[in-house]
Protein backbone atom coordinates (compact mmCIF):
# COMPACT_ATOMS: atom_id res chain seq x y z
CA UNK A 1 0.00 0.00 0.00
CA UNK A 2 1.26 3.45 -0.91
CA UNK A 3 2.50 5.55 2.03
CA UNK A 4 2.32 9.34 2.12
CA UNK A 5 3.35 11.84 4.79
CA UNK A 6 0.84 14.32 6.19
CA UNK A 7 1.58 17.49 8.14
CA UNK A 8 -0.11 17.40 11.53
CA UNK A 9 -1.82 20.70 10.73
CA UNK A 10 -3.63 18.93 7.88
CA UNK A 11 -5.12 16.28 10.17
CA UNK A 12 -8.46 17.39 11.59
CA UNK A 13 -10.85 15.02 13.31
CA UNK A 14 -11.24 12.02 11.04
CA UNK A 15 -10.05 13.84 7.91
CA UNK A 16 -6.61 14.31 6.36
CA UNK A 17 -5.73 16.74 3.61
CA UNK A 18 -2.80 15.94 1.30
CA UNK A 19 -1.67 19.09 -0.51
CA UNK A 20 1.93 18.33 -1.41
CA UNK A 21 2.14 18.64 -5.19
CA UNK A 22 4.51 15.69 -5.56
CA UNK A 23 2.32 13.40 -3.47
CA UNK A 24 -0.83 14.44 -5.32
CA UNK A 25 0.84 13.70 -8.65
CA UNK A 26 2.18 10.37 -7.39
CA UNK A 27 -1.21 9.24 -6.09
CA UNK A 28 -3.12 10.18 -9.23
CA UNK A 29 -0.69 9.76 -12.11
CA UNK A 30 1.74 7.07 -10.94
CA UNK A 31 -0.42 4.81 -8.77
CA UNK A 32 -3.62 5.94 -10.52
CA UNK A 33 -5.70 5.77 -7.36
CA UNK A 34 -9.27 7.02 -7.22
CA UNK A 35 -11.98 7.87 -4.71
CA UNK A 36 -12.59 4.82 -2.52
CA UNK A 37 -9.00 3.52 -2.73
CA UNK A 38 -6.90 3.08 0.42
CA UNK A 39 -3.75 4.93 1.49
CA UNK A 40 -1.36 4.56 4.41
CA UNK A 41 -0.53 7.91 5.98
CA UNK A 42 2.13 8.78 8.60
CA UNK A 43 2.76 12.00 10.49
CA UNK A 44 5.99 11.18 12.37
CA UNK A 45 4.10 9.90 15.42
CA UNK A 46 1.14 7.81 14.24
CA UNK A 47 0.11 5.89 11.17
CA UNK A 48 -3.35 5.97 9.65
CA UNK A 49 -5.33 3.65 7.40
CA UNK A 50 -7.32 5.98 5.16
CA UNK A 51 -9.71 6.05 2.24
CA UNK A 52 -9.70 8.65 -0.53
CA UNK A 53 -12.88 10.75 -0.43
CA UNK A 54 -12.01 13.58 -2.79
CA UNK A 55 -9.43 14.31 -5.48
CA UNK A 56 -8.20 17.48 -7.14
CA UNK A 57 -5.03 18.59 -8.90
CA UNK A 58 -3.75 20.44 -5.84
CA UNK A 59 -5.20 18.44 -2.94
CA UNK A 60 -6.58 15.06 -2.00
CA UNK A 61 -9.02 14.46 0.84
CA UNK A 62 -8.85 11.34 2.98
CA UNK A 63 -11.08 9.77 5.63
CA UNK A 64 -9.35 8.11 8.58
CA UNK A 65 -10.46 4.50 8.96
CA UNK A 66 -8.01 3.56 11.72
CA UNK A 67 -5.35 5.38 13.73
CA UNK A 68 -2.46 3.21 14.89
CA UNK A 69 0.44 3.66 17.28
CA UNK A 70 4.00 3.36 15.99
CA UNK A 71 4.98 -0.31 15.94
CA UNK A 72 7.97 0.07 13.63
CA UNK A 73 10.47 2.09 15.69
CA UNK A 74 13.23 0.57 17.80
CA UNK A 75 12.85 0.23 21.58
CA UNK A 76 16.11 2.13 22.04
CA UNK A 77 17.51 5.42 20.76
CA UNK A 78 20.52 4.84 18.51
CA UNK A 79 22.26 8.01 17.31
CA UNK A 80 25.18 8.20 14.89
CA UNK A 81 27.69 11.01 14.56
CA UNK A 82 28.91 10.64 10.98
CA UNK A 83 31.77 12.53 9.39
CA UNK A 84 30.29 14.51 6.51
CA UNK A 85 30.71 12.66 3.21
CA UNK A 86 30.46 13.75 -0.40
CA UNK A 87 26.91 14.19 -1.74
CA UNK A 88 25.98 10.73 -3.05
CA UNK A 89 27.71 8.90 -0.20
CA UNK A 90 26.07 11.07 2.47
CA UNK A 91 22.66 10.65 0.86
CA UNK A 92 23.14 6.88 0.70
CA UNK A 93 24.13 6.72 4.37
CA UNK A 94 21.12 8.82 5.43
CA UNK A 95 18.78 6.69 3.32
CA UNK A 96 19.95 3.39 4.77
CA UNK A 97 20.23 4.65 8.36
CA UNK A 98 16.62 5.85 8.13
CA UNK A 99 15.54 2.44 6.86
CA UNK A 100 17.36 0.78 9.77
CA UNK A 101 15.56 2.99 12.30
CA UNK A 102 18.36 5.23 13.56
CA UNK A 103 16.98 7.92 15.88
CA UNK A 104 19.32 10.79 14.99
CA UNK A 105 22.13 11.49 12.54
CA UNK A 106 24.67 14.10 13.64
CA UNK A 107 26.64 15.44 10.63
CA UNK A 108 30.13 15.65 12.02
CA UNK A 109 32.83 18.13 11.07
CA UNK A 110 36.14 16.43 11.87
CA UNK A 111 39.74 17.16 10.93
CA UNK A 112 39.68 14.96 7.83
CA UNK A 113 36.31 16.08 6.46
CA UNK A 114 36.95 17.42 2.94
CA UNK A 115 33.42 18.63 2.20
CA UNK A 116 33.11 22.38 2.68
CA UNK A 117 29.83 22.66 4.52
CA UNK A 118 28.86 24.39 7.74
CA UNK A 119 25.13 23.73 7.94
CA UNK A 120 22.86 20.80 7.21
CA UNK A 121 21.35 20.48 3.77
CA UNK A 122 17.61 20.58 3.10
CA UNK A 123 18.13 17.62 0.76
CA UNK A 124 19.03 15.42 3.74
CA UNK A 125 15.56 15.92 5.24
CA UNK A 126 14.02 14.99 1.89
CA UNK A 127 16.06 11.77 1.80
CA UNK A 128 14.72 10.88 5.26
CA UNK A 129 11.11 11.48 4.24
CA UNK A 130 11.35 9.47 1.03
CA UNK A 131 13.14 6.62 2.80
CA UNK A 132 10.51 6.52 5.53
CA UNK A 133 7.74 6.05 2.97
CA UNK A 134 9.52 3.02 1.53
CA UNK A 135 10.43 1.22 4.76
CA UNK A 136 7.05 1.43 6.57
CA UNK A 137 8.58 3.56 9.31
CA UNK A 138 6.58 6.16 11.21
CA UNK A 139 9.08 8.24 13.17
CA UNK A 140 11.35 10.62 11.27
CA UNK A 141 15.09 10.13 11.68
CA UNK A 142 16.29 13.49 12.98
CA UNK A 143 19.11 15.26 11.17
CA UNK A 144 21.00 17.41 13.67
CA UNK A 145 22.94 20.55 12.89
CA UNK A 146 26.51 20.18 11.64
CA UNK A 147 28.76 20.02 14.68
CA UNK A 148 32.21 19.05 15.95
CA UNK A 149 33.23 16.23 18.26
CA UNK A 150 33.71 18.64 21.15
CA UNK A 151 30.15 19.98 20.90
CA UNK A 152 28.29 16.68 21.33
CA UNK A 153 26.61 16.18 24.71
CA UNK A 154 28.09 12.79 25.60
CA UNK A 155 26.31 12.73 28.96
CA UNK A 156 23.06 11.88 27.15
CA UNK A 157 24.30 8.38 26.28
CA UNK A 158 24.59 5.13 28.18
CA UNK A 159 27.21 3.89 25.74
CA UNK A 160 29.53 5.64 23.28
CA UNK A 161 31.19 3.60 20.53
CA UNK A 162 33.59 4.70 17.82
CA UNK A 163 35.06 2.91 14.84
CA UNK A 164 38.81 3.25 14.31
CA UNK A 165 40.59 1.64 11.38
CA UNK A 166 43.98 1.66 13.13
CA UNK A 167 42.58 0.03 16.23
CA UNK A 168 44.93 -2.08 18.31
CA UNK A 169 42.81 -2.37 21.46
CA UNK A 170 39.34 -2.74 20.00
CA UNK A 171 36.32 -4.48 21.47
CA UNK A 172 34.04 -6.83 19.58
CA UNK A 173 30.76 -5.03 19.05
CA UNK A 174 28.58 -7.94 20.18
CA UNK A 175 30.46 -8.07 23.50
CA UNK A 176 29.33 -4.52 24.28
CA UNK A 177 25.62 -5.28 24.13
CA UNK A 178 23.80 -4.47 27.37
CA UNK A 179 20.02 -4.65 27.47
CA UNK A 180 20.00 -1.90 30.10
CA UNK A 181 21.18 0.61 27.48
CA UNK A 182 18.53 3.09 26.36
CA UNK A 183 20.61 5.65 24.46
CA UNK A 184 23.61 4.71 22.33
CA UNK A 185 25.90 6.91 20.26
CA UNK A 186 28.29 5.55 17.69
CA UNK A 187 30.82 7.64 15.79
CA UNK A 188 32.16 7.03 12.30
CA UNK A 189 34.68 9.37 10.72
CA UNK A 190 34.69 10.64 7.13
CA UNK A 191 36.82 9.34 4.26
CA UNK A 192 40.24 9.00 5.87
CA UNK A 193 38.79 8.21 9.29
CA UNK A 194 39.42 9.97 12.57
CA UNK A 195 42.80 11.14 13.83
CA UNK A 196 44.75 9.91 16.86
CA UNK A 197 43.96 13.19 18.63
CA UNK A 198 40.24 12.67 18.03
CA UNK A 199 40.56 9.11 19.33
CA UNK A 200 42.15 10.39 22.53
CA UNK A 201 39.31 12.89 22.96
CA UNK A 202 36.67 10.20 22.52
CA UNK A 203 38.42 7.98 25.06
CA UNK A 204 38.32 10.86 27.53
CA UNK A 205 34.54 10.93 27.08
CA UNK A 206 34.19 7.23 27.82
CA UNK A 207 34.16 6.12 24.19
CA UNK A 208 34.77 2.44 23.47
CA UNK A 209 36.88 1.58 20.44
CA UNK A 210 35.63 -1.07 18.04
CA UNK A 211 36.97 -2.66 14.89
CA UNK A 212 34.87 -4.04 12.05
CA UNK A 213 37.35 -6.68 11.01
CA UNK A 214 40.49 -6.89 8.91
CA UNK A 215 39.05 -5.10 5.89
CA UNK A 216 38.88 -1.33 5.63
CA UNK A 217 35.26 -0.30 5.04
CA UNK A 218 34.12 2.91 3.44
CA UNK A 219 32.70 5.37 5.95
CA UNK A 220 29.14 5.00 4.67
CA UNK A 221 29.45 1.20 4.76
CA UNK A 222 30.78 1.26 8.33
CA UNK A 223 27.95 3.53 9.47
CA UNK A 224 25.33 1.24 7.93
CA UNK A 225 26.92 -1.97 9.24
CA UNK A 226 27.20 -0.76 12.85
CA UNK A 227 23.70 0.67 12.80
CA UNK A 228 22.30 -2.55 11.38
CA UNK A 229 23.98 -4.68 14.04
CA UNK A 230 22.82 -2.46 16.90
CA UNK A 231 19.27 -2.18 15.54
CA UNK A 232 19.02 -5.95 15.13
CA UNK A 233 20.33 -6.74 18.59
CA UNK A 234 18.37 -4.07 20.46
CA UNK A 235 15.12 -4.37 18.47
Amino acid sequence: MLTVIADKKNINGNEILINDRGDCNHIQNVYRLNVGDRLRVIDGEYEYATEITGMGKKEIKLKIIEKKTDNYSLNINIDVALGILKNDKMNLAIQKLTEIGINKIIPLKTERVVVKINEKKEKWETVVRESLKQCKGVKFTEIDEVTGLQSINYELYDKIIYAYENSCESEILFNLIDNKDKNILYIVGPEGGITEEEVMFLKSKGGIEISLGKRILRAETAAIVIGGILANVYK
